[in-house]
Protein backbone atom coordinates (compact mmCIF):
# COMPACT_ATOMS: atom_id res chain seq x y z
CA UNK A 1 0.00 0.00 0.00
CA UNK A 2 1.25 3.48 -0.83
CA UNK A 3 0.85 5.83 2.15
CA UNK A 4 0.82 9.64 2.07
CA UNK A 5 2.51 11.37 5.02
CA UNK A 6 1.88 15.11 5.29
CA UNK A 7 2.78 18.00 7.60
CA UNK A 8 6.34 16.74 8.00
CA UNK A 9 8.95 18.97 9.61
CA UNK A 10 11.46 20.02 6.97
CA UNK A 11 14.25 18.38 8.97
CA UNK A 12 12.78 14.84 8.73
CA UNK A 13 14.93 12.50 6.62
CA UNK A 14 13.99 9.52 4.44
CA UNK A 15 15.65 7.22 6.99
CA UNK A 16 13.68 8.70 9.91
CA UNK A 17 10.46 8.22 7.96
CA UNK A 18 11.41 4.60 7.21
CA UNK A 19 12.26 3.93 10.87
CA UNK A 20 8.96 5.40 12.06
CA UNK A 21 6.88 3.16 9.79
CA UNK A 22 9.05 0.07 10.24
CA UNK A 23 7.72 -0.19 13.81
CA UNK A 24 4.50 -1.45 12.17
CA UNK A 25 5.98 -3.83 9.60
CA UNK A 26 8.04 -4.12 6.44
CA UNK A 27 8.72 -0.90 4.56
CA UNK A 28 9.57 -1.20 0.85
CA UNK A 29 10.42 2.47 0.43
CA UNK A 30 10.17 5.81 2.19
CA UNK A 31 10.79 9.07 0.39
CA UNK A 32 10.31 12.71 1.24
CA UNK A 33 9.37 14.91 -1.70
CA UNK A 34 11.79 17.78 -2.27
CA UNK A 35 11.65 21.00 -4.26
CA UNK A 36 13.31 20.57 -7.65
CA UNK A 37 15.17 23.87 -7.45
CA UNK A 38 16.21 24.21 -3.80
CA UNK A 39 16.32 20.54 -2.79
CA UNK A 40 14.44 21.39 0.41
CA UNK A 41 11.67 19.18 1.76
CA UNK A 42 8.19 20.12 0.61
CA UNK A 43 6.77 18.84 3.92
CA UNK A 44 5.29 15.58 2.69
CA UNK A 45 6.35 12.16 1.54
CA UNK A 46 5.29 8.62 0.70
CA UNK A 47 5.87 5.26 2.34
CA UNK A 48 5.30 1.95 0.57
CA UNK A 49 4.37 -1.05 2.72
CA UNK A 50 3.68 -4.41 1.01
CA UNK A 51 1.45 -5.84 3.76
CA UNK A 52 -2.02 -4.21 3.73
CA UNK A 53 -2.82 -5.02 7.38
CA UNK A 54 0.49 -3.59 8.62
CA UNK A 55 0.03 -0.51 6.44
CA UNK A 56 -3.47 0.09 7.79
CA UNK A 57 -2.22 -0.29 11.36
CA UNK A 58 0.52 2.26 10.66
CA UNK A 59 -2.03 4.70 9.20
CA UNK A 60 -4.38 4.29 12.16
CA UNK A 61 -1.59 4.66 14.71
CA UNK A 62 0.43 7.46 13.14
CA UNK A 63 -2.30 9.76 11.79
CA UNK A 64 -2.36 12.89 13.97
CA UNK A 65 0.66 11.68 15.97
CA UNK A 66 3.53 14.07 16.65
CA UNK A 67 6.95 13.94 14.99
CA UNK A 68 9.47 16.72 15.64
CA UNK A 69 6.71 18.97 16.94
CA UNK A 70 4.35 18.53 13.96
CA UNK A 71 1.09 16.53 13.89
CA UNK A 72 1.34 14.12 10.97
CA UNK A 73 -1.42 13.63 8.42
CA UNK A 74 -1.27 9.99 7.35
CA UNK A 75 -3.61 8.24 4.92
CA UNK A 76 -3.67 5.93 1.94
CA UNK A 77 -2.23 7.74 -1.06
CA UNK A 78 -4.68 8.30 -3.90
CA UNK A 79 -3.68 7.95 -7.54
CA UNK A 80 -2.97 11.26 -9.24
CA UNK A 81 -6.19 11.16 -11.29
CA UNK A 82 -8.33 10.87 -8.11
CA UNK A 83 -6.88 13.92 -6.38
CA UNK A 84 -8.67 17.27 -6.60
CA UNK A 85 -7.04 19.63 -9.05
CA UNK A 86 -5.45 22.75 -7.63
CA UNK A 87 -5.48 25.94 -9.65
CA UNK A 88 -2.11 26.99 -11.07
CA UNK A 89 -1.18 30.65 -10.66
Amino acid sequence: MNIYVGNLAHSVTNEELRELFSEYGEVSSASIITDKNSGQSRGFGFVEMPNQAEAQEAINSLNDSSLKGRNLKVNQARPINERPRRPRY
